[in-house]
């Protein structure tokens, strides 16, 4: 195995070499650096190469290995975060440069269990300026400029997890952490051809990530495919007392393909209506495999109900709160973004009654949609209606017609519940175009297996993007 086809392999595969001991975790560290410093910054995809950290930490891994003590599948594996989950010592900047050299005296729980399990810490990737949190309208989000997508770097690699996305994509990583508040794991996933996944609200600690929405954040795994999703999110998955918000449950993951019974999925109507071409094609070639090993429900109602509206107005009110000091200093003018620079203004607008009332509707929005979910395995649709969005243009101007469909992403995080998205084909421009399957809270295992019986049958998530060409 060349070094790109190791930069690629899965850690199931990355584990096996390193157990078989024809690659080390220092000579494994090495090739992510130098990738790192070689396509970092073309992809705007890094704030900090850890080089110091890791080669350190994969020493101490080597030795650990060599003495026969194995953590598991995560010895030795480098990876990276996004950078709003504290790293002792290192900047942790929120992708915002106010606090562009922010640095804590004390590890994110997630970044200390990935320690605890033996992962090297490479790099904290790009993200946009807090979350979004401000409103961005358009790619150039962040102080390091816009976050790219492999396939084509004209292209968006989106957001807000950015940098975790193409970092991943382009074989920078073995796999990234990255978080979604309305589709900030999801959206990058998608526009770079990787495999994400949303966990249920409060399966994985947030004690040391940026807060945008403390009732909608949520951290989970990107990485190239399902079982590593599951192979990361059994290390970072559990309670924290650190963290009120966590449940006590335990997650445990074995590659396991499909339950014995045929997996119920409902195909939900309307959700190819205004996507493009490629995308609505890519969906139907999608369900035709799916059919081999599910049951598929066709037509299928989404609760309707105004989930994005609802979930605007939530984040408006919490991320004015978290961000009021910011707001009220004037220091927002420092953003990078032109709505950044006075979306906050807005967002303190938001009254106390409205927010009150979202919280209301959400309660019955969220029991709406745990009663649907309940009556299968999981739905599906495309993850989004187009493929990566071009650089330089607003959001609402890249794709005019594009769009619609239920909205799955805003409903999902709303209620809390999981999602994995991984890609499925390509649309314009060689882009990638993805597919989605949700379901209800704690479901977690059930989706990684239909995600897996998927990829097992497909090889899109084994697709390289040009940039080593």
């Amino acid at each position: 195995m060349n070094e790109k086809d190791v930069a690629f392999a899965s850690i199931r595969q990355l584990a096996d070499l390193i157990k078989r001991k024809k690659i080390s975790p220092v000579e494994l560290t090495k090739i992510y650096l130098e990738r790192l410093k070689k396509y970092g910054e073309k992809l705007g995809a890094v704030v900090t190469i850890t080089e110091e950290l890791a080669l350190r930490q994969a020493r101490q891994a080597e030795r650990e290995i060599m003495a026969g003590k194995y953590r598991g599948l995560l010895h030795g594996i480098p990876f990276g975060v996004k950078d709003l989950l504290a790293t002792k010592g290192i900047p942790t900047t929120w992708g915002a440069e106010p606090y562009r050299n922010q640095i804590f005296d004390y590890n994110a729980t997630v970044v200390e269990k990935l320690y605890n399990a033996g992962a090297i810490l490479v790099a904290k990737l790009a993200m946009v300026e807090l979350a979004g949190g401000m409103g961005y309208d358009d790619a150039d989000a962040s102080f390091t400029g816009p976050g790219r997508t492999p396939w084509n770097l004209n292209y968006w690699s989106g957001g807000s997890s950015s940098g975790s996305g193409a970092a991943v994509a382009a074989g920078l990583v073995a796999f990234a952490i990255g978080s979604e508040t309305s589709g900030s794991i999801l959206t990058p996933s998608a526009f770079c051809g990787i495999t994400g996944l949303r966990p249920t609200y409060g399966l994985v600690s947030r004690f040391g990530a940026m807060a945008l929405s403390w009732t909608l954040d949520k951290l989970g795994p990107m990485c190239r495919s399902a079982d590593d999703c599951g192979i990361v999110l059994s290390a970072i998955a559990g309670y924290d007392p650190k963290d009120e918000t966590t449940i006590k449950f335990s997650f445990e993951y074995n590659r396991k393909t499909l339950p014995r019974k045929k997996p119920k999925i409902a195909v939900i109507k309307g959700t190819t209506e205004k996507a493009q071409p490629e995308v609505r094609k890519n969906f139907e070639d999608s369900l035709r495999v799916l059919a081999e090993f599910a049951e598929l429900e066709y037509e299928v109602e989404f609760p309707d109900h105004p989930w994005g509206a609802v979930v605007s107005a939530i984040v408006d009110a919490e991320g004015a709160s978290a961000f009021y000091d910011l707001i009220l200093s004037g220091e927002i003018s420092k953003l990078r973004n032109k709505r950044d620079k006075v979306g906050g203004y807005s967002m303190i607008q938001v009254t106390a009654v409205e927010y009150l009332n979202a919280m209301r509707l959400r309660k019955k929005m969220r029991k709406a949609l745990e009663e649907f979910l309940s009556r299968y395995d999981a739905i599906v649709a495309p993850t989004r209606a187009s493929v990566a969005y071009p650089i330089g243009v607003d959001f609402d101007k890249a794709y005019p017609g594009v769009g619609g469909g239920p909205a799955l992403i805003p409903a999902g995080n709303l209620a809390g519940v999981p999602a994995i998205c991984m890609p499925n084909g390509f649309g314009q421009n060689n882009l990638p175009t993805s597919i989605q399957f949700m379901g209800k809270a704690l479901s977690e295992k059930t989706l990684i297996q239909i995600a897996n019986a998927y990829q097992s049958r497909t090889d899109w998530h084994l697709k390289r993007p040009p940039i080593d060409d």
